[in-house]
């Protein structure tokens, strides 16, 4: 029996029209993905997700398409558009991403990451971001930031590398006592196999990742390929264009550098946590 093929959405974004057009194009040429796949030299599981728009363009594939199908540049056009486009579901794209992820760099400017925080210290946040959520929603939310987590834990786990702000560690997020148990946490994974934790000190003082105040991930995946993701208070954008993510990937470097190292930045969360300790 013939799977069904699922129905595209070209009118959702310029990712989308690339790849209806993509299909529209290697249906009238009589082509399979197979087919297309040798032609092209990928695979068909990537074309099909491109179709779908469900996986990145590679900066490649659009010349490639264009030759294969004689469209005269069609592709490479909307190539041009699609790969500086904000994408339509940037937060579950985003997790997609980072199931994959081979390695995550993060800077955090404000809060301790999801990926590294207690439950009480979730908790503290969802409840002062939605006062009027009830008890069962908080706890829904909590229940799947700490099942992120467990990313952390898989067989291999990605490789996690974090530049903290001071202020992730200098304002207690659910008064002393759930700060000092997640400043413990923090020491536990300041310098494991798989996490690195520096600390970039106030005395530093301006850097290129600070105007947003929010948070910085790069996420190396299984193919190579290195994506960008910035949030702030209430937005998120998924930046995949390779420009403008090595720049990001040079700051986020920059930072590393002017960071405290492991040993230092662990004898530092132990001198706040000593300061709280009732």
């Amino acid at each position: 029996m013939t799977a069904r093929k699922r129905e595209l959405t070209p009118e959702r974004s310029v990712r989308h029209l690339f790849g209806a057009e993509l299909r529209r194009h290697r249906e009238a040429a009589g082509m399979s993905l197979d087919q297309l796949a040798e032609v092209v030299n990928s695979s068909r599981s990537h074309l099909g997700r491109i179709e779908l728009a469900e996986y990145m363009i590679p900066p490649e594939l659009p010349a490639q398409l264009d030759a294969a199908f004689g469209t005269d540049g069609i592709f490479v056009k909307l190539y041009a558009l699609a790969r500086r486009e904000v994408h339509p579901d940037k937060y579950r794209r985003y997790m997609e991403l980072e199931a994959r992820a081979q390695s995550i760099a993060h800077y955090a400017g404000q809060l301790v990451p999801g990926l590294l925080q207690t439950e009480e210290y979730a908790r503290a946040l969802f409840r002062v971001s939605n006062p009027e959520a009830t008890a069962e929603e908080i706890e829904e939310k909590v229940v799947a930031r700490m099942s992120r987590q467990a990313l952390l834990r898989a067989t291999p786990a990605p490789h996690l590398s974090v530049v903290l702000d001071e202020a992730c560690v200098r304002r207690p997020v659910g008064g002393p006592i759930v700060m000092c148990a997640q400043l413990a946490r923090l020491a536990q994974m300041v310098d494991t196999p798989h996490t690195v934790i520096q600390l970039l000190p106030f005395e530093h003082g301006e850097h290129a990742l600070m105007g947003g105040g929010g948070a910085l991930y790069l996420l190396t995946l299984d193919d190579g390929t290195t994506v960008a993701y910035e949030e702030s208070i209430a937005t998120g954008q998924l930046i995949e264009d390779r420009e403008r993510v090595v720049r990001r990937s040079r700051s986020y470097d920059l930072l590393r550098a002017y960071a405290l190292s492991p040993t230092q930045t662990a004898a530092f969360i132990h001198s706040v946590m000593e300061a709280w300790t009732p």
